[in-house]
């Protein structure tokens, strides 16, 4: 045998028959990137972005196969009906699992359709109990649901604020009236009464007939459920007004934006509630919001680190399964055991974040000042 021959022997028997093709494993999010609520779900939709860069940088290879994460994305608008149908774009862009929807009156009904096709849901800021409620093992949360939220609003101004008259008002969305709902629980069993409860739209303006019906009940509280450009506009009317009561709001208007939509009506009198730690109780928040600012230009609104917490619990999950298959690493997801930037994330038997924080914030100097982390 020749030298030339002896070569070719050795590649052809070294060499495997065929070799494995690198994969693109696409990662849905969904959000309403339009309307009023775009500057918050714009924030998640690059947390995910963020995420998505970051693993491909670590060129990560599953099942023997070089892995390419590509971003799916989608606006429903927050609109139930749009949901459902971005939601089955998705699977036939046969993404490998979708982070959101953003909203719970959204998230529900898109729930169903991806149940149907089996692939893994995890909204990273929906938090409507009756979304993991459902019994369908595909579906997550990242953040505390609203039966946590609502009783910390609800024991918070009571207990601490000492407020015994309170009104609540929500915009109505599967959101607002959930958290409406579980604050008027919690008012009550903290021994406060509740003397009115009014809603809008999340879509009204004008709140001064709801705030004038208020007034006449005297409150020494009021809560709003709904979102920053609503919370906001109800502010500087109840201030017109002169509705003088503590103020509360849920984590849609836990913003920035709100602060500067509500101008002359903050004070020190309003607080608002976050569906989990603030930055600098999260292990790796002070860098994570250094590092999405320098990359996207504007700071982080709410939700963006547990958007990206939500892909990277998914890229983990495949990685232990050894598999991009959705319906191979979903079981997974139920095991797995991470810490991600906002903290420990594991999920329970409904497919909800164990140990869920709810964080309390006071306006001061222009700002939200963080007042409590309540577990």
């Amino acid at each position: 045998m020749t030298a030339t021959a002896g070569l070719l022997v050795a590649v052809t028997l070294t060499t495997p028959p065929f070799a494995l093709a690198d994969v693109t494993v696409k990662i849905g999010q969904v959000s309403p990137l339009s309307g009023e609520l775009s500057h918050i779900r714009k924030d998640d939709e690059n947390g995910v972005r963020l995420a998505i860069e970051d693993l491909n940088a670590r060129k990560l290879s599953i099942a023997g196969q070089k892995v390419t994460f590509a971003l799916a994305s989608q606006d429903d608008g927050a609109d139930p009906k749009t949901a459902v149908l971005v939601a089955q774009k998705l699977v036939d862009e046969q993404v490998a699992g979708v982070v959101g929807h953003a909203n719970s009156g959204t998230s529900i009904p898109a729930s169903k359709v991806y149940t149907d096709a089996g692939i893994p849901m995890i909204t990273e800021s929906a938090t409507n109990p009756k979304l993991t409620a459902q019994g369908f093992n595909n579906v997550f949360r990242m953040v505390a649901n609203d039966v946590r939220q609502g009783t910390v609003i609800g024991t918070f101004l009571v207990k601490n604020l000492t407020t015994s008259r309170v009104a609540i008002v929500d915009d109505r969305t599967a959101y607002g009236r959930g958290l409406a709902d579980e604050v008027e629980k919690a008012v009550i069993a903290a021994g406060g009464k509740v003397v009115r409860r009014e809603y809008g739209t999340d879509k009204t303006s004008n709140w001064m007939a709801a705030l004038t019906s208020i007034r006449g009940q005297n409150p020494d509280g009021v809560v709003f459920a709904g979102g920053d450009t609503q919370s906001a506009a109800l502010a500087q009317q109840a201030l017109r007004l002169g509705l003088n009561a503590k103020f509360i709001v849920g984590d849609e208007a836990c913003t920035p934006q709100f602060i500067k939509l509500a101008g002359a009506a903050m004070t020190g009198q309003m607080y608002c509630t976050l569906a989990g730690v603030p930055p600098a109780r999260m292990p790796q928040g002070p860098a994570f919001f250094k590092r999405f600012e320098a990359r996207f230009g504007t700071p982080v609104q709410l939700y963006a680190p547990f958007a990206y917490d939500t892909a990277m619990a998914m890229a983990k999950a495949m990685q232990e399964a050894n598999s991009v298959d959705p319906k191979v690493y979903l079981p997974t997801l139920h095991k797995l055991r991470m810490t991600g930037v906002t903290g420990p994330i594991q999920f329970d038997d409904k497919g909800d974040i164990m140990n869920g924080a709810i964080t309390v914030r006071q306006y001061e100097a222009g700002t939200w000042k963080d007042l409590d982390v309540v577990r």
